[in-house]
């Protein structure tokens, strides 16, 4: 499969890398041929590429070997296809208050850099991110209703962040391809059941929804067809902890099984549980692991912003 597009548009549409910068790509052993191909369309554009290749992460949230997380201190620009989240680990947050440039691709697969997500109109993908970022900052509380089945959570005093796909400027950073606006709910004020019907970290796209009941910000049960698999969120309060609530804005990304694109799907809602520090929470946990609910109702103070998986404001 033809690599080259896909990585000349993350290079030069969504990062806009410039001649003599300094670019890391930090990969594994899985996603070499697509950290080679980003090397290729670094050197392409005049810059300064280097690889780094390391065994796979066992799980999302793990932090990189302490060697990694040096060379990102010293880039100016960080490229992570890796087959485990990098993005909510001191790692990235460190880079990028260092004034790195990070764009992190967990679970990138081949297939999408050819189509999907990443061939999105980010134009169009960042204003709709931008706008939903806003509501959300400006927003004290949120309501998921899927079904019978509502979710409500505090959002006072936190602010929205949002991933764009356009990460052209000093010290900023998200995913690849991206789309979504996102937000580190209050701890401990998360209540209600929902049903997970699109995909989950850990198992993939789902056959069949998981149940989940949250007291008190924290996941007390969870049932359905493979949930033994996400069985380190039962493990510890932090782990357990409702650590993310988010919005997917890019209307070109499909449903697929791999969270970097199913959580950036057009009408959806994500929610996550485990470390939030890197985008205003609290909580280090030893994972970060999100589940993706197909055409929801969502409340933002009462307000109807999302109708069956429609933004309608």
């Amino acid at each position: 499969m033809d690599l080259s597009q896909g990585s000349k548009t993350v290079v030069e549409n969504c990062l806009k890398i410039k001649k003599d910068e300094k670019v890391l790509i930090v990969t594994d052993e899985n996603k070499l041929k697509m950290g080679q191909a980003l090397f290729e369309a670094v050197k392409n554009a005049g810059a300064n590429p280097f690889l780094m290749m390391s065994r796979p992460g066992k799980v999302s949230g793990e932090e990189p070997d302490e060697l990694i997380a040096k060379a990102m201190l010293d880039a100016d620009v960080v490229i992570c296809p890796t087959t485990v989240s990098m993005t909510h680990t001191n790692a990235r947050i460190n880079a990028v208050k260092n004034g790195a440039r990070v764009a992190t691709m967990p679970g990138i697969t081949e297939e999408m850099f050819s189509k999907g997500a990443i061939t999105a109109d980010y134009d169009e993908v960042e204003k709709l991110t931008l706008r939903m970022t806003d509501m959300l900052t400006n927003a004290r509380s949120a309501k998921i209703v899927k079904g019978e089945y509502s979710l409500t959570m505090s959002l006072k005093d936190r602010k929205g962040v949002p991933s764009t796909g356009v990460y052209d400027k000093k010290g900023t950073a998200g995913n690849l391809p991206s789309g979504e606006a996102y937000i580190a709910p209050v701890e401990g004020t998360a209540d209600g059941e929902m049903l997970i019907d699109g995909s989950m970290v850990g198992i993939g796209k789902l056959s069949s929804p998981l149940y989940m009941r949250i007291e008190n910000g924290h996941l007390k049960e969870v049932k359905g067809e493979n949930s033994e698999k996400i069985s380190i969120l039962l493990e510890n309060e932090n782990n357990s902890s409702l650590g993310e609530l988010g919005i997917g804005t890019n209307k070109s990304a499909v449903l697929c099984g791999i969270i970097l694109e199913d959580e950036k799907v057009y009408g959806t809602v994500h929610i996550a549980f485990g470390t939030n520090t890197s985008f205003g929470g609290t909580v280090k946990a030893d994972c970060h692991m999100d589940g993706v609910i197909l055409k929801p109702d969502l409340y933002l103070d009462e307000v109807l912003v999302m109708k069956n998986g429609e933004i309608i404001v």
